[in-house]
């Protein structure tokens, strides 16, 4: 097992033993601080994901980008291309369970979008390091989506925990600009 195979379990282990209050508290703090930042108050379109469990909780601040009337999107995993479709979404019902086990909106050509429209793209993640780097799942999806970017503020939410000193890279791996821990 690589190092980057042992840490993917150890910072999957760590979310999974995390306090599910706790988790709620942290991930409240999260997106407290993240509604506060420049670039998503200027924000008009803003991708998200859909956490899964034991996550940083996206799903409040999907709501509240929602209520603030930003345009959402959500990726849209086309797994045998192994690429991420923006999709836009007007509503939680919108979304379905999918690909990996991830919510998704159902795909509409009329609802995709194109990634120069994006202003702020929020990132996942298992760790990220302190110059901003990422240890995603594995399959590179982000890295290739990101890599694609050119305009978009891309910011990672996580748990304290999920904040290391230095993670191991490879030349495919992609960061952020912004890493908003609580």
């Amino acid at each position: 097992m690589n190092d980057k195979s042992r840490l993917r379990k150890y910072y999957l282990d760590l979310l999974k033993k995390q306090d599910r209050k706790e988790g709620s508290r942290k991930s409240r703090l999260i997106g407290e601080e993240f509604f506060r930042l420049p670039a998503i108050i200027k924000a008009k379109t803003i991708l998200f994901y859909a956490s899964l469990p034991g996550e940083v909780d996206t799903f409040a601040m999907i709501r509240k980008a929602m209520d603030l009337k930003k345009q959402v999107a959500l990726p849209v995993v086309l797994r045998g291309q192994r690429t991420l479709i923006p999709t836009l979404t007007e509503n939680m019902e919108d979304l379905r369970l999918s690909t990996y086990g991830i919510h998704e909106p159902r795909r509409h050509k009329d609802r995709e979008i194109t990634l120069d429209c994006l202003d702020a793209v929020v990132v996942p993640a298992l760790a990220f390091d302190k110059a901003n780097n990422r240890l995603g799942r594995g399959k590179g999806y982000y890295d290739r989506f990101l890599k694609s970017l050119s305009s978009a503020v891309t910011i990672g939410i996580a748990f304290d925990f999920q904040i290391a000193e230095c993670l191991p890279l490879e030349d495919h791996d992609v960061g952020v600009h912004h890493v908003i821990a609580g």
